[in-house]
């Protein structure tokens, strides 16, 4: 048996864009930026490196994700990777990878994050007393 499947948390790139198929299908598409962060083997340089994923959301996810999501926007997402070719009219191959989107958690924006993050110092000086 073969497996193909992503897990990814990170931020939206772009407001998603909303789509319907010719046959009617409700169609989201949309970036996520991940971060990878490591210091150097001396420790001296930390180094940030930031990948982008393309999101689809096929049905009633892509309806969601189309309604609630926006730009900054923190998530976790599971999925499936695809990648499309096609030839170009000048004969050249282009090739583009995707996240076909099966489960989807929203996370909130960076107003939410540093509501979070307040919430959780109050609780901690509740906890000190």
């Amino acid at each position: 048996m073969d497996v193909n499947k992503i897990t990814l948390l990170g931020r939206i790139v772009n407001d998603p864009v909303v789509k319907k198929t010719k046959t009617g299908k409700d169609l989201t598409s949309c970036s996520i930026a991940t971060n990878l962060i490591w210091k150097s083997a001396k420790g001296s340089n930390t180094t940030k490196e930031v990948e982008f994923h393309n999101l689809i959301f096929w049905g009633s996810i892509a309806s969601i994700a189309g309604k609630y999501l926006k730009k900054a926007d923190r998530v976790y997402i599971e999925g499936r990777l695809r990648t499309r070719k096609w030839e170009d009219k000048n004969k050249v191959m282009h090739y583009k990878t995707e996240v076909i989107v099966s489960e989807l958690v929203m996370l909130g924006g960076k107003k939410a994050e540093q509501t979070a993050r307040e919430l959780a110092v109050e609780e901690i000086i509740v906890e000190e007393q």
